[in-house]
Parts: C-alpha cells; structure tokens; sequence
C-alpha cells in the first residue's frame, strides 16, 4: 500500500479537529467518525510492515501520536481466534474496522457481587466504528470474529494509548489489575516525505 497521503491528510484534518473542541469528547467523537469512517473505506494507504499479525497474540502498531499526546491512531492486527482480556480505556476512543471483522463484548459490574457481566455484544465488519469512553461505556473485551483469517482495524484515542495506566479485568471477581499496553513497533510509517509528490 503507497497512498500515504490519504492517512497525511486524515492526521491533519483530525489535528484540527482536536485543535478547534478545546476537548469537548462529544464533538470530537461526532465530527471524528466521518473522518475515519473515509479513512477506512480506502484500504489503500496502511503499509504493510503495520498490518502484520503474530501467530501469539494481537499487535499494537502506533501510526501516528500528537506531539501534545491528545490523541494517538493505531493498527491492531488480529490473527485467527485472537482476543484481548477484558479491559478499560480511561480515554475516549474511536475503533474502525478496515479488513476482516471484530466482535465486542461490553462488560458492566454487578452491584450486589463486583462480577463483571456481559450487558451486550456486538459485531463489527469492514467500515463499521465503534465508540467507547468512560462517559458512554468503557469496558469491554474484543476479539477477531473470523475464524480463519486476519483482521486489521484502526483505533484514534485520546491520548498516547500506549502509555496510559489502564486496566484488566477478572471476570468473575471484578478484580482490577493495571498496566500499560506499550506498542507493538519501534518505528511509524513516515507521513511527512512528500519527495515523490514534488
């Protein structure tokens, strides 16, 4: 895939976005799903170093993180039968799915015993978002809904995702255990090299 313009422009029209909402999240979430939604539609632009699974476990490629760390894009790869634990956010977050399908567990505690209980579930296919948030609904666990072959999608949170203290769940007790997801790469794809467009 070469059309790295396409995710050039998304970066800067999202930077104004954040720019001009002054951190209003329901603004950003209502005028940011277009702009990924169109940014999803065109799988043309994500190299492919960034759309590599794992045969162990799903990866987490940071593709672009604002200089002021208000908000990060990244790829996750989902191999066949790959899942995440039951986690939060504590962020706004913007989940697009580009190739294959994802399927979403959302997770609520039971008043009376702390357990976590599944209140809902849902499934996600090429060019569906989904919005998750500590004000909305925040904890969830998601896993490839296809059997048998990868699935890529782009996620947009509001802040450097990698580095934030988040947590994971234990089912049945409701037990929270923190951690930081960190990323899966050392290296982004290069957004600013316009040498071939001049």
């Amino acid at each position: 895939m070469s059309n790295i313009q396409r995710f050039r422009h998304f970066i800067q029209d999202f930077t104004r976005l954040i720019d001009g909402a002054e951190g209003n999240e329901p603004q950003i979430l209502a005028t940011g799903k277009p702009l990924l939604v169109d940014l999803i539609n065109h799988d043309d632009w994500l190299p492919s170093r960034f759309s590599q699974p794992d045969r162990n476990t799903y990866q987490q490629f940071l593709l672009h993180c604002d200089p002021l760390e208000r908000f990060s894009v990244a790829s996750f790869v989902w191999g066949p039968g790959q899942t995440t634990p039951i986690h939060d956010h504590t962020v706004w977050g913007m989940v697009g799915v580009m190739r294959g399908g994802e399927r979403c567990e959302e997770f609520s505690h039971d008043s009376e015993t702390g357990a976590l209980q599944c209140t809902a579930q849902h499934e996600l296919g090429v060019g569906d978002v989904d919005l998750v948030s500590p004000t909305i609904g925040d904890v969830h666990r998601v896993s490839n809904a296809l059997s048998d072959q990868v699935s890529v999608s782009i996620h947009i949170y509001g802040a450097n995702i990698g580095a934030v203290k988040r947590h994971t769940f234990d089912e049945a007790s409701g037990k929270a255990n923190t951690f930081i997801s960190g990323y899966s790469n050392n290296v982004m794809p290069n957004l600013w090299d316009r040498s071939l467009e001049a």
